[in-house]
């Protein structure tokens, strides 16, 4: 009987056999890239193909000092490294340790070939590309029905609005017809007069997406009436559709994310612009209740009424000041007369007389005030306050001396 093995003493036997291969341990391999992959370890993980063979590659991140560009689908390039044998998978892969540009590979040129006539053409200039409409309500959806780019997309467009529509058209994304699906899925879609349409697909290499990079598909989305989203691959991943389309989202979710509107956010916004428009309402109310108090008092202030009102209370006032200054001059007139009339009667003769004294006349009527004045017999008129005396002198006494007359 034959001797039986294991998986695994298989596997390490194989391995044991490329490395003792000098020819596998140092070899330079001249390809087309496909299938790139950035991982965020840092390792690059491609495929390594011709026109009749493909092969696995990596290059880890301790060895991208070998690598002195960005790797890209459809590049020629020449690896130099290793071919080894991964034991746990039973597979073999080559282990780059260099990279260098060879060129090109026939995609690539047809891809860059198509971009720079489509780009000639107008097509790519940014006055055709038409604005996402903010609030779409129905969203058109061109993609296979049983990939993992619709199911992102409906539980993306479920999370943020359940309210928007969406329909979708079961495209061929990959492989002959390809192409005419997609046309066909854009066509029928923009005829409904949705608010926006998502053409696009899961990752893959360049020879999986190279459907969206057609001419044919790149004029549809073009002529399309509709804004579209394209959403073709990874981040990484850029086709012709992108360049054409009115906006580019790196991934299927990613253009869910831009064309369903978050309703939760969206209703949070509307109850702050209604808070803010109850706030200015009732700024604006206050300040119009106050100008109309403003308004009502100077018009009150302004009313014929008003002014009538003032004219009489301003000539109440004259009135009053009036009889005040009339008042304060009788009186000030009356002390003063009360004066001339004590000064007066101080000077008056019937005063004096009424005091006693008397008012003595010659015989001429004249007021005899010196004793010189008489002589002895001469006749005098005595005037008191109740009549006259008539009498005659006997004598006359002047300086406290008697004279005789």
């Amino acid at each position: 009987m034959a001797s039986i093995y294991t998986v695994s003493q298989v596997n390490s036997y194989i391995r044991n056999m490329f490395a003792q291969d000098f020819a596998l341990n140092r070899i330079s391999v001249k390809g087309e890239v496909s299938n790139c992959k950035y991982h965020t370890s840092g390792h690059i993980y491609f495929t390594l193909k011709d026109s009749g063979s493909a092969m696995a590659a990596v290059m880890f991140a301790g060895q991208r000092k070998g690598l002195a560009f960005r790797l890209q689908e459809g590049q020629q390039v020449v690896v130099s490294g290793s071919v080894d044998v991964y034991e746990r998978d039973g597979k073999y892969q080559l282990y780059a340790r260099e990279i260098t540009l060879d060129g090109a590979g026939d995609l690539f040129k047809r891809f860059e070939a198509l971009r720079n006539e489509l780009e000639e053409m107008g097509m790519f200039d940014a006055q055709y590309k038409r604005p996402i409409p903010k609030y779409a309500r129905t969203v058109g959806v061109v993609t296979a029905s049983t990939g993992a780019a619709i199911r992102d997309i409906m539980n993306i467009a479920k999370r943020r609005n359940p309210y928007v529509q969406l329909i979708l058209y079961p495209a061929l994304v990959q492989g002959e017809g390809a192409k005419y699906s997609i046309v066909k899925g854009i066509q029928t879609l923009d005829a409904m007069g949705l608010d926006i349409i998502i053409v696009g697909r899961g990752g893959g290499s360049i020879e999986d997406l190279w459907a969206f990079n057609e001419e044919m598909v790149a004029r549809a989305i073009f002529a399309c009436r509709t804004p579209v989203i394209s959403a073709v691959g990874h981040e990484t991943d850029v086709t012709i559709a992108d360049y054409v389309a009115d906006l580019r989202a790196p991934t299927p979710s990613a253009a869910a994310e831009l064309a369903v509107f978050d309703y939760a956010q969206f209703a949070g916004q509307i109850e702050n612009c209604r808070q803010r428009l109850v706030r200015s309402a009732r700024r604006e109310v206050e300040k119009m209740r106050y100008q109309c108090g403003e308004y009502r008092y100077r018009l009150k202030m302004k009313h014929p009424q008003k002014k009538l009102d003032d004219q009489r209370q301003r000539a109440a006032d004259l009135e009053s000041r009036l009889e005040r200054n009339i008042k304060d001059a009788l009186t000030e007139n009356r002390h003063r007369l009360a004066l001339l009339s004590g000064r007066l009667s101080g000077l008056s003769p019937l005063e004096k007389l009424s005091q006693g004294y008397g008012f003595i006349a010659g015989e001429n009527g004249r007021k005899i005030s010196s004793v010189r004045q008489v002589q002895p017999g001469s006749q005098i008129t005595v005037h008191v306050s109740d009549g006259k005396i008539l009498a005659e002198v006997k004598e006359a006494e002047a300086d406290g001396r008697t004279e005789e007359l």
